[in-house]
């Protein structure tokens, strides 16, 4: 497996990647494959990763900048996170969120935050301290991992294109 910056040749599979990955779970209606496509379309996807293997894409991570209680200070939001159903609990995922995370951290940003399952994401230094908000969603499922400074807390605010999901 390598995992690399996305090509602009990319964009149709990691649509498909991200349709199919997401498919199974009727709440989203497919929003995830579009938030993407709006991310890049916005100018807002700041870091985008793809797994290949020899089948091709076998998975895609979106990083896109975030506001907390509105201020922008480099804080960047991980998410959509997809890998094909067929090569899902093979490490893959993990593989792209260790690696997108190395990269923001070497890009000098100051944290990252995740709207998503405790017990995957705290492998990777989430945490849930209840300071940050995004909308109605339990605070235990926001999370963040500091890479400098303080932990802002406040509401987050994602970029335009996840109003195509919403909170």
């Amino acid at each position: 497996m390598q995992i690399r910056l996305e090509h602009p040749s990319d964009e149709t599979a990691i649509y498909r990647v991200t349709e199919l990955a997401f498919d199974a779970k009727s709440h989203t209606q497919n929003a995830e494959a579009r938030i993407v496509r709006a991310l890049r379309a916005d100018g807002n996807l700041t870091l985008s990763l793809v797994a290949e293997t020899g089948g091709g894409i076998a998975g895609h991570i979106a990083f896109s900048p975030v506001a907390i209680d509105g201020q922008h200070a480099d804080w960047f939001g991980l998410g959509p996170l997809s890998v094909r159903p067929d090569r899902q609990r093979q490490g893959i995922g993990s593989a792209l969120v260790e690696r997108g995370l190395a990269a923001l951290r070497a890009r000098g940003a100051k944290g990252c935050v995740v709207l998503g399952d405790p017990g995957y994401y705290g492998r990777f230094g989430f945490v849930s301290d209840g300071a940050l908000r995004y909308g109605d969603v339990p605070t235990r499922f926001v999370q963040r991992i500091v890479f400098q400074g303080d932990a802002p807390p406040g509401e987050i605010t994602y970029a335009r294109a996840f109003d195509l999901g919403g909170p």
